[in-house]
């Protein structure tokens, strides 16, 4: 029998007795590799009870003490890089190397979060009134959850729990059930570095196990990334059940290609931000704005080919082996709803340049296997340019210059993250100021900032007021309390005042 993926509750490791069980399947393969029960309500229950006790302990720890833990958790990551990637190309897909790279990008936040205790050092004014200090301090919160999708099964939890732990919080973690093994891993690494139990737990679920977390009141405040549907669920049903909340939805991120860019650059730069990961990421640049037919007529002559040419396969293959650009979509269903949208398009009126549909790959014939797809003259009616397809899909759009460009970028709905390919600061900076993104790349494609910045997009691409991670992190997972402060001394008042209090 295949082994089940358990739970991490309490400083260990525990088998849940639901009797909801699904399979986690390799998807350049298609076989079923384990399975996960997904954890009953009191399961939940016990992982927040969990963290509750120990948030008492770990909250008065020291920041430093704090600091020194993740310092040694940062330590054992890079000890076990190569264990972790295989994990995560073995369950998600993805080409080692990017998976080491989503190794290191969550690895950049446990560093950033080791300084912390320099950012929590509040604020002070001396003598604000006659004899009378102000200071602030920035308390942790309590109990905090994290909801993470599939596609960054190690990076997108590490851009929340370590910030939240050097704030002084304990987590509940619910990683997606369809790559989960990784999540007891960081488990199991941050016990091994001293975390005390409790303080951070793991509970494998679907929709059950979230509205626990959602509703629970021990639980202060929630951190998503996943679907806008679903985004928009959980911030307003946490906070109508009084949480904070940070819930980061869709995107359709967009490239505007101005006439003097670079041709060479754009083209390579599109190629590996639209198939990269087979386009299974929130900043895949899945859509090309190009200014001109004469520009447009290049770029897709040159994209052509190389979109062809692309080396599809598994995602983990032996080290003599040269390694793929890409490799499997995450499940069959998923698959099927990326050769929906591309027939979608076909029918919709776009040119089907380079067909992904039906790709096979020699060895993995029941692999979730998608090519790369790349689609001219896309309008803004269509499906594909509407909908987040979350595949290897790249669509071009021709514009007549920077004005229409510009306002057809913004009256998308998602404004994750766009980007601009120019030779002239100008355009770059107008576009900069112009564009409605939350993240802006001048000729860099996918423009995710680092951990000492803060990742977070605009409108439906993001519900809440706070980003993840860097000083949003930091504001997010503690709330302020100002103390003002008289020592009594001669010119302290001997009656009541009854005015409104001035210093």
């Amino acid at each position: 029998m295949n082994q089940f993926v358990q739970n991490f509750i309490n400083g260990a490791t525990v088998e849940s007795q639901s009797q909801r069980i699904i399979s986690v399947f390799n998807p350049a393969t298609g076989e079923e590799t384990k399975k996960v029960k997904l954890s009953t309500v009191t399961e939940v229950d016990s992982a927040i009870t969990a963290a509750d006790v120990a948030f008492k302990s770990w909250s008065q720890q020291s920041p430093l003490r704090r600091a020194r833990i993740l310092f040694k958790f940062k330590e054992l990551l890079e000890a076990n890089f190569d264990e972790l990637a295989r994990l995560i190309s073995t369950e998600h897909g993805k080409v080692y190397s990017d998976a080491v790279g989503e190794l290191t990008r969550g690895l950049e936040v446990v560093e950033f979060a080791t300084g912390i205790p320099h950012l929590q050092k509040g604020e002070f004014s001396s003598n604000a009134g006659r004899g009378i200090d102000i200071h602030s301090i920035q308390q942790p919160l309590g109990v905090v959850a994290g909801i993470t999708p599939f596609n960054f099964p190690a990076m997108v939890p590490m851009w929340m729990f370590p910030v939240a732990l050097a704030c002084g919080n304990t987590f509940v973690l619910k990683p997606s059930e369809k790559d989960p093994s990784v999540s007891i891993r960081l488990a199991e690494l941050l016990k091994e570095a001293g975390l005390p139990d409790g303080v951070f737990n793991v509970v494998q679920g679907d929709k059950e196990a979230v509205d626990v977390l959602l509703t629970d009141p021990r639980i202060q405040a929630v951190s998503f990334v996943g679907s806008t549907a679903i985004a928009q669920y959980i911030y307003e049903k946490g906070s109508a059940n009084g949480k904070r909340v940070q819930a980061l939805g869709g995107a359709k991120n967009h490239a505007l290609v101005m006439p003097d860019a670079d041709i060479q650059n754009t083209v390579n730069s599109l190629l590996g931000a639209a198939f990269g990961a087979a386009g299974e990421r929130c900043m895949a640049l899945s859509v090309a704005v190009i200014i001109g037919n004469e520009l447009a007529d290049k770029i897709v002559e040159q994209l052509i080919p190389k979109v062809k040419a692309l080396k599809i396969g598994a995602g983990l293959l032996p080290k003599e082996q040269v390694e793929n650009d890409m490799g499997p979509v995450i499940s069959k269903e998923h698959k099927a709803k990326i050769e929906n949208y591309i027939e979608q398009g076909v029918v919709q009126g776009a040119k089907l340049c380079v067909d992904g549909r039906g790709y096979k790959v020699e060895g993995y014939e029941n692999g979730y296997f998608v090519g790369g797809t790349l689609f001219d003259h896309v309008t803004p009616e269509m499906t594909i340019w509407k909908d987040e397809i979350f595949g290897p899909v790249l669509a071009i759009v021709r514009v007549k210059n920077y004005e229409e460009g510009i306002a057809l970028i913004n009256s998308h709905q998602y404004g994750n993250g766009s980007a601009i390919f120019t030779s002239d600061g100008d355009s770059a900076r107008q576009f900069s100021q112009d564009v409605q993104a939350g993240m802006v790349g001048v000729n860099i494609p996918i423009p995710v900032p680092m951990a000492f910045h803060c990742f977070g997009g605009w409108k439906a691409s993001i519900f809440g007021p706070l980003n993840v991670y860097g000083t949003d992190g930091v504001r997010f997972y503690t709330r302020m309390k100002t103390i003002t402060t008289r020592w009594p001394n001669s010119s302290v008042r001997s009656t009541a005042a009854f005015n409104f209090p001035t210093l």
